[in-house]
């Protein structure tokens, strides 16, 4: 090769060294401003000379240098970490990483402004939805018209759940869709408001048959199996659980949320024995806070019949939504004169066995208030029960019900600190007795008493030892009694007495061929209502109760071993049930007898030691 040749390769292999290098700077500010991560792969694109190419010494040492430089560079940086990235495949070493490698770089974190975030879906956890593998079903605590509510548990927690299950086909044939989605947005909204008087959802999800709905569990369950074991509420349960209602109302419509449903059944009640609002399946969330007609229930146009054209519970529903008017949160007001009224009287102030003669009577506001109601009550009861719901007591109030919690009915009530303070305990508000006297069940055994109902005992009950007693009900004037004494009798002797039952008793037809060992008329209440009874104890054992007018059996008290009898004076006498409290007066003034009676048969039934109840 001569010199000119030479040198003109000399010269352009210069030239050429001389534009790479200017890649290589240009190119190295672009990896620091952008991709500082794919730093070692772009320098080997950068820096490749040809694939059959070796890199001459001199330009290795700048290559060097150039890397040097730029990586000091780049530390200068600040608020950046790299990431350790694996090499490009032709630069990776033939060493495997150690999993103390491979940890360390799947834990990189890229600091940005102060915060982090994870780059790898290795060390995230991922976000996936439950479904009903994540828990198990327990027993059934609900159950609905197109669901069903399961007592839950968390297999991740452990924690407790109610979860409602509604069946998808059910859903869309009953056309309910509607209704599902009302229920789950007042939920969410209700969840996220911080109050503690509503179920909270925590989450839903469903499969290919179901929907779930996964709230929380109330463990004391609704308020009317509460109603309906005592009777009725005295006034101090009914100021505080009623009081609660009402806070959960106020702040139902200040998120501008109706509720249309609100019952005794959709309150339930927690550990604590507070409130806890439920199913909203029936809500309403307004535009604006005094709402127009809610067009998909009460639709002029549509031909439906009367009976469809309202939401809720017949019983406790407001005329407005009978008279296909506009609805307003006054229709909770409504609900919620109703809930009063049966917490005292023991059921609610309108009632009918069809349900045509039910909305009459609502549109008529045809109730009475029974002997007993609690004066303050009947006052607040009349002024929420009102035809027109913008005369109804509240409606008219800027904040909150400050009218409702001004009533005479809560003085002394401090509705603010209700959620904190420990509820009373549930009492039976019993009416007034001859002497107009008010009566409460709040006596509790001394342990000190000796234990039995003999005739000893019973005096002491009945304070005729010349110490106090619970009532000061004259004793009735004494006549002879025949004692049967059946309960001694051999089996000849029973089948006998059987057959002279069959022969001459109008009522053998009603007690099941049973023996009648004690009969009687009693008044047997219902909270403040009370009906005239034929009470019957017979053999088996059994405690039946019919119309003594029309002859016909109404009903009967349940055995059990945990059946007990309270004597409460000479004309009063309870009768406690698992599930329920009888309210029975003797008008003859003999409650002593039936006592006496219905504990021996306990007694001969299940051979358990006689006792009392309180």
């Amino acid at each position: 090769m001569d010199t000119k040749t030479s040198t003109y390769h000399l010269t352009h292999h210069h030239h050429h060294l001389h534009q790479q290098t200017k890649k290589q700077t240009s190119a190295t500010a672009v990896i620091v401003r952008s991709r500082p991560v794919q730093f070692a792969q772009t320098l080997a694109r950068v820096f490749r000379i040809g694939r059959k190419e070796k890199i001459s010494k001199k330009a290795a040492n700048k290559i060097a240098a150039a890397k040097s430089s730029t990586t000091a560079a780049f530390h200068h940086q600040p608020q950046q970490q790299i990431v350790v990235m694996p090499p490009p495949p032709t630069m990776q070493t033939t060493t495997p990483p150690t999993p103390s490698t491979q940890a360390t770089q799947t834990s990189q974190v890229v600091q940005v402004n102060g915060g982090s975030q994870s780059l790898t879906a290795k060390n995230m956890m991922p976000v996936t939805k439950r479904n009903p593998k994540d828990y198990i079903f327990g027993k059934v605590i609900g159950e609905g018209s197109y669901s069903t509510v399961y007592l839950a548990k968390d297999i991740h927690t452990n924690r407790e759940h109610a979860i409602k299950v509604c069946e998808k086909q059910q859903i869309i044939r009953e056309k309910k869709r509607e209704q599902v989605r009302r229920e789950k947005d007042a939920l969410n909204i209700l969840s996220n408001s911080g109050s503690s008087l509503f179920v909270k959802l925590y989450c839903t999800f469903q499969d290919a048959e179901r929907l779930y709905f996964v709230m929380s569990y109330a463990k004391n369950g609704d308020l009317l199996p509460y109603i309906n074991k005592v009777g009725s509420f005295d006034a101090a349960c009914t100021r505080f659980y009623s009081g609660e209602i009402l806070r959960a109302l106020e702040h139902l419509h200040d998120l501008n949320i109706m509720h249309r449903d609100l019952k005794p059944e959709n309150i339930l009640l927690d550990h604590n024995m507070h409130i806890k609002v439920a199913d909203f399946g029936c809500s309403k969330i307004l535009e604006q806070p005094a709402d127009t007609v809610d067009n998909t229930i009460l639709d002029e146009s549509n031909p439906r019949p009367r009976s469809n054209s309202f939401v809720g519970t017949a019983q406790y529903v407001s005329p407005e939504l009978l008279t296909e008017k506009t609805i307003s949160p006054s229709s909770d007001l409504w609900a919620l004169g109703c809930i009063i009224y049966q917490m005292i009287a023991g059921l609610p102030p309108f009632r009918s066995r069809s349900e045509y003669m039910l909305f009459k009577k609502i549109l008529n506001l045809d109730y009475v208030y029974p002997d007993g109601f609690n004066a303050d009550a009947k006052d607040l009861v009349q002024k929420l029960l009102v035809l027109d719901p913008n005369e109804r007591l509240g409606t008219k109030d800027d904040q909150r019900y400050t009218s409702i919690r001004s009533h005479p009915f809560y003085k002394g009530l401090d509705f603010d600190t209700l959620h904190v303070t420990t509820p009373p305990p549930i009492y039976p508000y019993l009416p007034g007795n001859s002497e107009g006297q008010e009566l409460r069940s709040q006596y509790r055994v001394p342990d000190h008493l000796e234990p039995g109902l003999d005739d000893k005992q019973l005096t002491r009950l009945l304070g005729l030892d010349g110490q106090s007693s619970s009532t000061t009900t004259p004793a009735p004037v004494p006549r002879p009694r025949k004692r049967s004494g059946i309960l001694h009798m051999n089996d000849e002797e029973k089948q006998h007495q059987l057959h002279q039952q069959k022969c001459n008793s109008k009522w053998h037809s009603l007690v099941e061929g049973n023996l009648i060992v004690k009969q009687g008329l009693v008044d047997k209440r219902k909270g403040l209502f009370a009906r005239r009874r034929m009470l019957m104890l017979t053999m088996g054992p059994h405690l039946y109760y019919a119309d003594p007018v029309n002859m016909t059996l109404k009903g009967e008290i349940p055995w059990s071993p945990q059946l007990r009898v309270e004597p409460k004076n000479f004309r009063i006498f309870f009768v406690h049930t698992p599930n329920r409290t009888y309210y029975l007066e003797d008008p003859e003034g003999f409650a002593l007898e039936w006592c006496k009676a219905i504990e021996e048969m306990r007694v001969n039934t299940y051979g358990v030691s006689p006792t009392t109840c309180t």
